[in-house]
């Protein structure tokens, strides 16, 4: 799996921005979305000593309350596994949904603790009003170094939801396509349900020690 810890994943997903922590999110534009709840992350983040240290709990609970409304997970999850979806029960399903958020969660989580002061410049938003899948992009400035930060989204009935990150050229989908495959192929969906809880067992176990 190609990796990418210099923007880890869910620092990179919504924290970084100007304060915005009052304002009401509105789902209905997609780069408005992403600049808004990125202010309420960081907002959070800063008021939060417990997260700042690398509070596993805390860090989960920031995300579930504050990211994943606005992140359509399943569909991420599913477009990771490919074909693999259709064969995997709905138990197994919502197994691997909620191993690889934790996952992500567990693997990225002190990110968070480095959030400070990194500026973000939003790239114009172009999309024609009948798009249903779109690009917000941005560039980060850390350190001065520009680094490379994109949303996918598409549109729902409820409005519209990132389902992939870009961080310097690599997707998050696509990134974690070939490790399901692999397991997939060589273990059978059990088999990456196994792997990925084994895999926060040692992560939850690395952390505690």
């Amino acid at each position: 799996m190609k990796k990418f810890f210099l923007f880890p994943l869910f620092a990179a997903f919504f924290s970084f921005g100007s304060a915005a922590f009052a304002q009401t999110v509105d789902t209905n534009s997609p780069d408005g979305m992403v600049k808004t709840v990125t202010g309420q992350v960081i907002d959070a983040i800063r008021a939060d000593k417990s997260i700042q240290s690398g509070d596993i709990s805390q860090i989960t609970r920031l995300v579930n309350e504050k990211i994943l409304p606005y992140m359509d997970f399943r569909r991420t999850t599913q477009l990771a596994m490919g074909r693999n979806w259709r064969a995997a029960t709905p138990d197994q399903q919502t197994q691997i949904i909620e191993q690889f958020k934790m996952l992500l969660i567990r693997t990225y989580s002190g990110a968070l603790a480095q959030v400070r002061d990194q500026q973000i410049q939003y790239k114009p938003f172009r999309a024609n009003p009948d798009d249903t899948d779109v690009v917000v992009r941005s560039i980060v400035m850390n350190n001065g170094q520009p680094i490379e930060l994109d949303y996918r989204l598409y549109k729902t009935p409820q409005g519209w939801r990132v389902y992939d990150i870009n961080v310097l050229g690599a997707w998050l989908i696509q990134a974690y396509q070939q490790q399901f495959n692999e397991q997939i192929q060589q273990h059978g969906i059990d088999g990456l349900v196994q792997f990925l809880t084994q895999r926060n067992q040692q992560l939850a176990a690395s952390k505690s020690s």
